[in-house]
């Protein structure tokens, strides 16, 4: 098994921000690039056919739930995640850490692993390392996370100097045990894919000189790309953008960088200007479901009065199927009438809104002007008074999470 179909060559750089390409075994995709989540195999409410006409290049797919329902076996049996879906591009799939570790009265965790209670009928599981390894070589994704251990904002630093030491253990373990996977090493082990990679993940809170020694650990391991986890689970937005910045500058340039679980629109453009390529989260597509879009003007929340009878696009600016098609009067008498067509046609908008905006910031920065295009898009989306935009991240249920 060779880990070289998996490549990453910066092409343009604008400050620190920067565009890429990265090349899997089931094709490239230009960063930055934004991934929708489709935890179990899905994006919720829409058809890959939905995705792929928006240009989404790359999804997320988790390994705890896919390990649980249907079962990592069986989707091997059916040639992959990707045969089994029908999905063609490239697929990440997280290691299922962060959602085991969100079980806090159903999980127990040691050096060795973590053994939690599935939350679909309480059955016990054991996941380490290697087993996580392994599951995600059967599911054949393009990238493949490691085991790591995330902890809620705030917690103690010596909490968080424990948690991220025993990531950098776990991450040497999941390390060599991809190598002996590469190696055909692993008895009746299938992999899906030859050309799968893996990706370390930077732990350390909110505390730069652990985030510094966490990297440069991870690092010395000779990963594929790196992510930054442990970030958008509480902390102040600012504390977050430094914590990246700070991260950042520890890793290497020549790979890909993950921000994950991040976030707003606004994060995504700052975590891009302190050049991070890759990012992922649920905000686009569970704040459609619940009426909350996202515009070139700032948010909307569609269930309001106000919208009864107003027969504009949700935003004019958009080229989406939904603005060009359906009044916000009709979206929102399909919100309140309880229509599936509503969370259709709202993640529709969302996920266009975010992807449409990542091809922008890509135009810009092989421009030469993206610090300009960063500055008008923050002042749009700035709230004005007499508009409605939710006013804190508390209240967008922003953190970082793939239920």
């Amino acid at each position: 098994m060779s880990d070289a179909v998996f490549d990453f060559t910066v092409t343009h750089t604008a400050g620190r921000s920067r565009c890429g390409v990265m090349t899997t075994a089931h094709g490239r995709v230009e960063t930055p690039a934004f991934m929708p989540v489709g935890t179990q195999g899905t994006v919720k409410a829409l058809t890959h056919r939905d995705l792929e006409s928006l240009g989404a290049q790359v999804l997320l797919c988790n390994t705890y739930h896919l390990y649980l329902r249907p079962g990592d076996d069986l989707i091997s049996r059916r040639g992959g995640v990707h045969n089994f879906i029908g999905w063609t591009k490239p697929i990440l799939t997280d290691s299922g850490g962060y959602q085991v570790f969100s079980l806090a009265a159903r999980r127990h965790i040691d050096e060795e692993g973590v053994s939690f209670r599935s939350h679909l009928d309480g059955s016990l599981h054991r996941l380490v390392p290697e087993k996580a390894t392994d599951i995600q070589a059967r599911l054949g994704s393009d990238i493949a996370m490691v085991l790591d251990e995330c902890l809620a904002y705030p917690a103690e630093r010596d909490s968080v100097r424990t948690s991220m030491a025993r990531t950098l253990r776990w991450a040497r373990r999941a390390r060599e045990r991809m190598q002996q996977v590469r190696a055909g090493l692993v008895p009746d082990l299938v992999v899906a894919n030859v050309g799968q990679a893996q990706f370390g993940i930077v732990q350390g809170g909110v505390f730069h000189d652990l985030r510094e020694e966490s990297a440069i650990g991870t690092v010395a391991l000779g990963f594929d790309g790196y992510a930054i986890g442990g970030l958008s689970v509480g902390e102040p937005v600012e504390v977050m953008y430094d914590t990246v910045d700070r991260t950042i500058r520890c890793l290497p340039a020549h790979q890909p960088r993950y921000l994950m679980g991040a976030g707003t629109p606004e994060d995504l453009i700052e975590a891009i200007a302190r050049g991070v390529d890759l990012f992922d989260c649920v905000l686009p597509t569970r704040n459609a479901r619940n009426g909350q879009l996202f515009t070139s003007q700032g948010r909307i929340n569609i269930k309001n009065a106000r919208y009864a009878e107003d027969d504009r696009p949700l935003d004019p600016a958009c080229e989406c199927y939904t603005c060009r098609s359906h009044s916000r009067a009709y979206l929102r008498h399909l919100f309140r009438a309880g229509e599936m067509n509503a969370a259709t046609l709202n993640t529709l908008h969302n996920l266009h809104f975010y992807l449409d905006t990542l091809r922008r910031i890509r135009e810009a920065i092989m421009g030469g002007r993206f610090e300009g295009f960063r500055q008008i898009f923050l002042r749009q989306l700035t709230p004005q008074r007499g508009t409605e935009p939710e006013r804190t991240r508390k209240s967008l249920g922003i953190t970082r999470q793939h239920f």
